[in-house]
């Protein structure tokens, strides 16, 4: 048996993948080094998602892959070729809103409980958020604040959003 070799690939060598991104289907080439935050901000133009720290501390960067939150500026965008992204922008399409310009239950339930305000990590509380109701650990005041640790919110708006995320996960903010 003879075993073929392929030619050695240029780390300066794009790499084609293929992600959907708040639901639509995008094709794209990407330097191997790009992290996923980098292709949303700087290649498709989706600004919602923050670079915070810019070593997975702050949260900022979250957003959900196929449906569970990652902190997009540790992850390299070619790792999830095939996989479904939502972003900030994309939260309203999910669910049983979809097609409509109607928010995310957790979008009207941070504006109903004043859940941010500088508004800079609120991108990222978000995906966050549904990424945690996704999982289904958090149960309790004290769970969703454990869940939810790993997203910084500077103004101290930690309250108002442990208690709009309460909100929805008890069938509020509809």
């Amino acid at each position: 048996m003879r075993l073929e070799t392929q030619p050695p690939v240029s780390a300066d060598t794009p790499i084609g993948i293929t992600l959907t991104i708040n639901g639509q289907r995008r094709e794209l080439q990407v330097a191997p080094w790009t992290t996923l935050l980098d292709l949303l901000r700087e290649k498709l133009d989706l600004t919602g998602t923050k670079k915070g720290c810019d070593h997975g501390q702050c949260g900022a960067c979250t957003v959900l892959v196929n449906g569970t939150r990652v902190n997009s500026c540790l992850t390299l965008a070619v790792m999830k070729d095939g996989a479904e992204i939502t972003t900030v922008e994309g939260l309203a399409s999910l669910g049983d809103r979809a097609g409509s310009n109607a928010l995310h239950p957790i979008q009207e339930a941070f504006i109903e409980h004043d859940a941010f305000q500088c508004g800079y990590c609120t991108p990222g509380q978000l995906c966050s958020s549904v990424g945690l109701m996704n999982e289904g650990h958090a149960h309790t005041r004290d769970e969703i604040r454990e869940a939810m640790s790993g997203n910084i919110c500077r103004c101290g708006a930690y309250t108002n959003i442990v208690d709009a995320i309460e909100d929805v996960m008890q069938g509020g903010a509809r």
